[in-house]
């Protein structure tokens, strides 16, 4: 009970320099837990939506998919006389055809969009009983012939559509338009699809293309019939009368629709997690700094307990409990902040267009346990080390004064650990570069990273003496006396200095990483595009390309030649007897100039012959492929053919890897036309000297189709450095959280610092050091050590980043770029960290009292 007692007259004695510390594991805490009640409240979302829009049992064709995304751009479909048998199965209340289409585009009068911009479906459909589980009609009527149709209410709300507003649905089927009759709310949340409805025979005819015709059934049960009676019922009527079909209950369906849905937001969450513990290991060096330097300025105060009677366990237990009650404060309090990040996080997706509502608001009971032994364990776990330095305190340091730690020079056992660590990653990361096949060199990478940082971490306080020199030498000699005080100050403790630039450190040496990385994977595809595209203009976006689109890019006047380019799926078996589900490319023989791929074997040009295909040089060797061999290709929806290997192309490329052509004459004669699959991009060249008048005829000719892109080859660069630069600033934005902690961490060392030397700053200012250069003393002290830090971070991260490409260049993207713009940019920003992070010790430092700093003890 005493050493508790003292624990928290210490703790609160003490509690403005424990409040930094507590905020690091608050952040941490409230990332870790913010991100668990995201991700539950958006799976609460789903299930909630996919469990109402299910019927009892549902009835599909047996080969659909839960995503909706056939080859051929139209939904698989089964009869009508389908949903008559249905009825007749014993248990069934109703049995209703459903229509249900995510392959359309939804245009204005004005010729936009009117889908999600969040990638969320357009999903159209007919008009059910079924829908009234999740939908009510709040305006106007559902829709009664081809000429109307009815729209979701946020659908409607965000595009400012109203009753009489005419729509265009593109579909692979054709193009066709309607007025808005109606406006259906959702009664749950709808997570940001747009929805749009027509009279059942619209639906069979404009989206599946045919009459008589459904995408699924919805079967309702009878009064104490179960699911799972149902389904089974169901499955006895049907495969009596028609062979087989998927067949599903409520929970069957509602399994298999979030499942894609589930590992999207696997991806979301442990990637978040994953900066959550970076923030967690930065927030590990606030914390050791923060009790090192309390013990340190405890010594005298330690060594009077011990001198009366407190054993080393004593004292070992009392600096641990006051860890804990730190780690439970924090961490219960970054519960509930991880709760309003949560919340935060929803109305950010809400605004981007993804709808979810706080009422769905998901936190487990395993949420807040996490949170609290996490953040517990954590600071625990990193207040042992100054504990245990704490039990060292002999009675004789009674006599001495505080603030002068026995270990403040780096021990040479830390010091040659260190050495092996740095030496071991290093060693790893030099075999990652040399690896053949990236799969090997990524495992190689990982070890390299880890005992790189670990390595570098722990001989900190050993580079801190000659790199802080260095610095100091550069930047602060021109400020005299004062700066030559601060570089001592920085060399007084240099474990503490380490510790301190190593928070910095880990965060500036990811980002150093990822923006080489990136710089690389842009700078690579550009010299890719150069030197491969021969095509001046690529045809995509986010729907395959409708057939009636494909025919304005066709009739472009100017144009020299135009591409038609096809992924086909398919079951390739190879000489060796060897099959496997892959897909192939189908091209108009014009690709072979579009895309120049280099040929190692055989004629590219007689690939597109009849009969004929290539294959990429890695499936070659794996199978033993070569010129002359016959493949057998089983077409998803048509037949198998015999196709003899006439080309063997280098994948030593970013472009194309891996694909194998074959003329799209070639695929007609196995696909069936009705099965053939739209285009999935498409490649235009202009004549000589008339590409900027092909270029506006083009977008002119797509005008009609905003969900398409005309891109040349400048258009095609710029996107991929956006596409890559909005996903480094996502990535930079959750590793702001680990440099907020750092800096933390400057302010936290610098204030107890300036504790530690009271009586020193007074006698500094007894002598005629005058507040403005106390200050200033601080700050530059300050901008020494982020300096210090962000040194370590970018080299330590170029390394990484460098490393990283060298696998990339076996993936085809060989440049290796760095971006010495945004390196110099985030250095010369370290050291406005590091003012900023001084200025309130230096405040705290210039306005103590003269008399009293002196009379410190």
């Amino acid at each position: 009970m005493t050493v508790f007692k003292t624990s928290m007259r210490n703790f609160f004695a003490h509690k403005g320099r424990m409040a930094l510390s507590a905020v690091a594991v608050l952040l941490s805490v409230a990332f870790v837990c913010g991100t668990l009640v995201f991700t539950d409240t958006m799976n609460t979302t789903f299930d909630k939506l996919f469990a109402t829009t299910s019927s009892d049992v549902t009835v599909s064709p047996k080969g659909a998919e839960a995503d909706d995304t056939p080859q051929n751009g139209k939904p698989e479909s089964l009869p009508a006389s389908a949903v008559e048998r249905t009825r007749k199965a014993e248990g069934v209340k109703s049995a209703e055809g459903a229509v249900s289409s995510m392959n359309v585009t939804v245009v204005n009068s004005d010729n936009k969009n009117m889908g999600s911009s969040t990638g969320a479906p357009t999903i159209a459909g007919n008009w059910t009983k079924n829908d009234l589980r999740s939908m009510e009609i709040t305006s106007g009527h559902a829709p009664r012939g081809p000429t109307e149709v009815m729209v979701d209410a946020d659908t409607a709300d965000k595009h400012h559509l109203t009753m009489g507003d005419e729509l265009r649905t593109i579909a692979v089927t054709g193009d066709f338009k309607a007025k808005i009759v109606g406006i259906a709310t959702f009664k749950i949340t709808n997570p940001g699809a747009a929805v749009v409805y027509y009279d059942t025979a619209t639906a069979q005819r404009e989206l599946l293309g045919a009459t008589g015709r459904f995408t699924q059934i919805n079967v309702t049960a009878a009064a104490g019939v179960t699911d799972a009676q149902l389904k089974q019922n169901v499955t006895a009527q049907l495969t009596a009368a028609d062979g087989t079909y998927k067949i599903q209950t409520q929970k069957e369906y509602a399994d298999e629709s979030r499942e894609g849905i589930g590992e999207f937001m696997n991806v979301i969450k442990y990637a978040m997690l994953g900066f959550a513990g970076i923030a967690f290991l930065v927030g590990i060096f606030l914390i050791i700094n923060t009790f090192s330097m309390l013990v340190a300025q405890r010594t005298r105060e330690i060594g009077l307990m011990r001198a009366i009677g407190s054993s080393r366990k004593q004292v070992n237990r009392s600096v641990l409990i006051e860890a804990l009650f730190l780690g439970v404060v924090g961490s219960v309090l970054g519960v509930a902040a991880g709760v309003g990040i949560a919340v935060g996080l929803m109305k950010l997706m809400s605004m981007a267009g993804m709808n979810l509502s706080t009422a769905d608001l998901t936190v487990k009971a395993a949420t807040p346990v996490i949170g609290l032994v996490l953040g517990v364990v954590v600071t625990v776990l990193a207040a042992y080390l100054p504990a245990r330095r704490a039990g060292k305190v002999s009675p004789m340091a009674a006599l001495r004064d505080a603030g002068t730690p026995a270990d403040g020079k780096a021990g040479w056992i830390r010091g040659l650990i260190g050495l092996v660590l740095t030496g071991a990653g290093g060693a790893a990361l030099f075999t990652a570069a040399g690896a053949d096949k990236a799969s090997d060199g990524a495992s190689m990478l990982g070890i390299g990273v880890v005992l790189s940082l670990i390595g570098l971490v722990i001989i900190g306080p050993l580079l801190a003496g000659g790199v802080v020199r260095v610095l100091s030498a550069v930047l602060l000699r021109g400020f005299g006396p004062v700066g030559r005080l601060a570089e001592r100050n920085a060399l007084r403790n240099p474990r503490r200095t380490g510790a301190t630039g190593a928070a910095l450190m880990i965060g500036l040496a990811l980002v150093a990483c990822l923006s080489v990385v990136g710089s690389s994977m842009v700078a690579s595809a550009t010299e890719e595009l150069d030197k491969s595209v021969g095509t001046d203009f690529i045809v995509q976006g986010n729907q395959r390309i409708v057939p009636q689109a494909q025919k304005a890019i066709e009739d472009t006047p100017g144009l020299e030649h135009v591409t038609s380019y096809k992924i086909v799926e398919a079951k390739l078996t190879s000489p060796d007897g060897r099959t496997e589900d892959t897909d192939v490319t189908a091209a108009d023989p014009t690709y072979a100039s579009d895309l120049r791929r280099e040929t190692l074997s055989g004629d590219l040009a007689a690939a597109y012959g009849k009969d004929a295909m290539s294959v990429g040089s890695d499936y070659a060797k794996k199978h033993g492929v070569k010129v002359g061999d016959t493949m057998t290709v089983a077409f998803e929806g048509g037949r198998t053919a015999k196709l003899k290997v006439a080309a063997v192309t280098d994948d030593d490329t970013a472009l194309d890897k891996g694909s194998r052509y074959l003329n799209i004459t070639t695929l007609k004669r196995y696909v069936p036309a009705d099965r053939m699959p739209p285009n999935d991009m498409m490649f235009a060249t202009a004549e000589d000297g008339q590409e900027k008048a092909a270029y506006a005829s083009l977008k002119k000719s797509l005008d009609a189709y905003p969900q398409y892109q005309v891109r040349d080859q400048t258009d095609y660069k710029q996107e991929l450095k956006d596409q890559i630069g909005q996903l480094l600033n996502m990535v930079y934005g959750l590793l702001a959280l680990a440099i907020i902690v750092a800096v933390l961490g400057v302010v936290n060392t610098l204030a107890l610092s300036v504790v530690e030397r009271t009586r020193e700053i007074g006698l500094m200012r007894a002598i005629g050091l005058s507040r403005r250069q106390l200050r200033r003393m601080i700050r530059l002290e300050s901008v020494v050590i982020a300096l210090f830090g962000a040194l370590l971070g970018l080299g330590l991260g170029m390394g990484w980043g460098a490393t990283a490409q060298q696998l990339l260049a076996l993936e085809g993207l060989k440049v290796l770029d760095i971006p010495w713009p945004t390196i110099i940019g985030v250095f010369i920003g370290s050291a406005f960290v590091g003012l900023f992070a001084a200025l309130v010790p230096a405040f705290r430092a210039g306005r103590m009292n003269v008399l009293n700093a002196i009379a410190t003890d």
